[in-house]
């Protein structure tokens, strides 16, 4: 199974395709393609190249990470016509350092005699996070980046004439930008949705600050610039995100869809496909979309933090059994914790304790982190039900027996 936050991941990635050609057979069949998977709306629910199984237990971001690296690759097959996974990955970094030159220098200073494809994890890996901190991330109910397919557009346009400046990403999101704002417009009245969405792309953009986007007009916009059918999609899918609100369109709101149609050069079916697209996305998704949540932000913080620590001790329970077992104290606590409370000076012992057996594991140190005990009785929570035999008196009769 691939761990997208252990280092070498891209490699086993590349290895699970082996044999796999590229299953798109021109750019619009890859552009939906993409949008099914749900990428294209900021929250992936499915991958065209990798099994189920393999995706089990990620996180968001873990899955939002993998989803670039692997629509990214297949922009590459789809272009060049090759399965060169190490061109590729020499590509995507050339790519990403043409779009922000001498951001990722401190990366290569880091792990300076590390193979091209970890320096591109680390790329990858802080290309998926929002503008929020990390605090604020995790307890906002926004935590995915919902603008990253700019960056396989921009990732093609590299391609195809082997060289990009930033300002081709910046015009893309001040267009962005500009065409939800007008879609919002077209709005007879604000909805909760509404301001979900805003708060959703405040977080995503890298360049434009959306109370500076003054569009006024959407014969103002500058749609000439954009000359590919994936860009021009593109533009009416932030449009039909823009216009949702219950699944009910407004007439204003078709018909700014059908303008908007107009000057972009598509056909009417593309419209109406676009809206049903994301209205039957959201209506299958909608309880598992992060952004939808926001009725408890502080639960839903909760809630993924309960899913991220599962995910730690999943990954690491075989070494995490090895040191309890080690810490016979540790475990008798622990395992008293299970059916009483503890008192005040075992609870100090426990996280004292436990504390010390995070600093041994590489992924168990974000528990040390500022803000990391708010975890801890989440890690004490999860021990017994998934280490059961830390509290079995066999145990060491079982280890003896290994």
């Amino acid at each position: 199974m691939i761990n997208p936050s252990a280092s070498g991941w891209i490699d086993k990635f590349f290895g699970t395709l082996k044999g796999k050609p590229a299953a798109y057979e021109n750019s619009h069949a890859f552009y939906r393609a993409i949008r099914d998977t749900g990428f294209i709306y900021g929250h992936v629910i499915s991958f065209n190249n990798l099994d189920a199984k393999e995706t089990k237990g990620w996180t968001v971001e873990e899955t939002t990470k993998v989803s670039l690296l692997n629509i990214l690759y297949d922009v590459y097959r789809l272009i060049n016509q090759a399965e060169n996974t190490q061109l590729f990955v020499e590509k995507a970094i050339t790519f990403y350092k043409a779009v922000h030159p001498g951001s990722f220098e401190l990366l290569k200073k880091v792990l300076p005699s590390s193979p091209p494809s970890h320096e591109l994890e680390g790329i990858l890996d802080e290309r998926i996070k929002t503008n929020e901190n990390i605090i604020s991330r995790s307890f906002s109910h926004i935590l995915t980046n919902a603008l990253l397919f700019m960056d396989v557009l921009a990732f093609r346009q590299y391609l195809l004439k082997d060289e990009l400046s930033e300002k081709y990403l910046k015009r893309l999101e001040g267009t962005v930008l500009a065409v939800v704002s007008l879609a919002l417009k077209s709005k007879e009245g604000r909805a909760e949705y509404d301001d979900l969405l805003i708060k959703l792309f405040e977080s995503s953009v890298r360049y434009t600050k959306i109370e500076k986007v003054q569009a006024t007009d959407i014969s103002l916009v500058d749609f000439e610039y954009f000359e590919s059918k994936s860009e021009k999609n593109y533009l009416l899918d932030m449009a039909a995100m823009a216009i949702w609100s219950d699944g009910r369109a407004q007439q204003s709101e078709i018909d700014f869809m059908y303008t908007l149609n107009g000057y972009l050069g598509l056909s009417d079916e593309a419209a109406a496909e676009s809206m049903a697209s994301y209205d039957v996305f959201i209506k299958l998704n909608k309880k598992s979309i992060p952004y939808f949540k926001y009725s408890n932000p502080v639960k839903h913080f909760y809630d993924h933090a309960s899913q991220s620590v599962m995910l730690l001790i999943n990954r690491n329970k075989n070494r995490l059994a090895k040191e309890l077992s080690n810490n016979s104290e540790l475990v008798v606590l622990l395992g008293n914790s299970t059916f009483r409370s503890l008192d005040t000076k075992e609870k100090k012992k426990v996280r004292k304790q436990l504390l010390e057996i995070c600093k041994t594991i590489p992924s168990l140190t974000i528990f040390l982190l500022p803000g990391g005990s708010l975890l801890l009785p989440l890690l004490i929570k999860f021990i017994p039900q998934l280490l059961p035999t830390v509290f079995n008196e066999n145990l060491e009769r079982d280890g003896e027996e290994q």
